[in-house]
């Protein structure tokens, strides 16, 4: 019922920005599905006015990251931005005598862009809005004080497979539907190829085992392979310091 769960998160957005006193709101765009549904959440919840869009692509972003972003502003009417990050993360990276592996330069885009938001958000005193759904909450498929850090996240408990339909229902554009899920950090990279599971698949093994708490047992009854059983819970419970503030040590 994704019109229920419309009214449920735009009820969620408006109360909990009235509660802190804040009326506005900043989000980064990527052109991704995710940031596209959360910025639709958004504007309906406090007014497409009162929301403004931040594209920030690097050098070797892909040119549709920026159109679909674009299409995401014109649709809603919403403000936006482009601050390129590539001087920034280039100024950084160069600085490094060693190589730097794929991933960890993903890890200082992505938290680049969130020192970016965040500067942001000081300049409009407004919250800045989270993107990250619940598959990749679970999975730690996020970087943490990156794309994972947010005032504020109406898409959290929402399944990746769930947010196709909820993109669908508010009326996302076609070209962010349509195309494959990725984080745009190199030519030809996405979700599903880098963790080497399908959301389909992982998104049905995760509703029946937290929302439905099946036991390891009925799980591979449901049809699970234990491999796979196996490999899901790994990155579970690797990734769970992502999920909680960092623990304290008390004396």
């Amino acid at each position: 019922d994704y019109q229920s769960i419309e009214e449920k998160l735009t009820g969620f957005l408006r109360g909990e920005l009235k509660k802190i006193g804040i009326g506005k709101a900043v989000i980064g765009l990527s052109g991704g599905i995710d940031s596209a549904v959360s910025a639709f959440l958004t504007a309906k919840a406090i007014g497409a006015e009162n929301l403004l869009g931040v594209l920030m692509p690097y050098k070797t972003s892909s040119e549709s990251s920026v159109t679909d972003a674009e299409s995401v502003v014109k649709k809603l009417g919403m403000r936006s931005k482009k601050v390129e990050i590539t001087d920034m993360v280039d100024s950084y990276l160069g600085k490094l005598e060693e190589d730097v592996s794929s991933v960890r330069k993903g890890n200082v885009m992505a938290r680049m862009r969130m020192i970016v938001l965040y500067d942001e958000s000081a300049r409009e005193n407004a919250i800045v809005i989270g993107t990250g759904n619940k598959t990749e909450i679970y999975l730690g498929y996020t970087t943490l004080w990156g794309d994972s850090a947010c005032g504020i996240n109406p898409v959290g408990d929402i399944y990746k497979t769930q947010i196709f339909g909820l993109a669908k229902h508010l009326g996302v554009p076609e070209t962010i539907l349509n195309k494959k899920p990725s984080a745009d950090l190199w030519e030809g990279q996405t979700d599903e190829g880098e963790m080497g599971i399908l959301y389909a698949e992982v998104d049905r093994y995760l509703f029946a085992k937290f929302d439905e708490k099946r036991t390891p047992e009925e799980l591979e009854k449901l049809g699970f392979d234990r491999s796979f059983i196996d490999r899901v819970d790994k990155m579970i419970a690797k990734n769970e310091f992502k999920r909680f503030p960092p623990k304290i040590g008390r004396i």
